[in-house]
């Protein structure tokens, strides 16, 4: 397990994480010390244990927000998917209309087929 040092409110915390997550930990924790940081010029100094649990609130907040976002994102995202299902049935169900018009004008009719061609002169006879 790898370990690394973060810096929040001017005082380094030693903490450990999978490795290679160093720089993703050292981001996070450079995130939340800015909230602390915006709360204390906001407050200023209220003490240490309340100005960390408000930046927490405010960063579950967000959380909150997001994750509503996605849900809303997810449904939309679910009705357009129904959207383009019935769009591609009704192509698939054009497509084989088609083909089989196709088949139908290209297709001729045993009887014709087996019968000679007739030139203008009538039944079957040279001229």
């Amino acid at each position: 397990m790898a370990q690394v040092t973060v810096t929040i409110d001017g005082k380094a915390y030693r903490m450990a994480c999978e490795e290679g997550q160093e720089p993703h930990l050292i981001d996070l924790a450079s995130q939340f010390d800015r909230y602390v940081s915006h709360l204390k010029g906001q407050f200023g100094e209220i003490g240490d244990l309340r100005v960390t649990v408000m930046a927490g609130i405010m960063v579950m907040d967000e959380l909150s927000e997001l994750k509503r976002r996605m849900t809303a994102l997810e449904s939309a995202s679910a009705g357009a998917t129904g959207r383009e299902d019935d769009i591609l049935a009704a192509i698939m169900e054009l497509t084989d209309r088609l083909n089989g018009l196709t088949r139908r004008l290209t297709e001729r009719p045993q009887t014709e087929a087996a019968q000679p061609a007739q030139g203008p002169g009538g039944a079957g006879q040279p001229h």
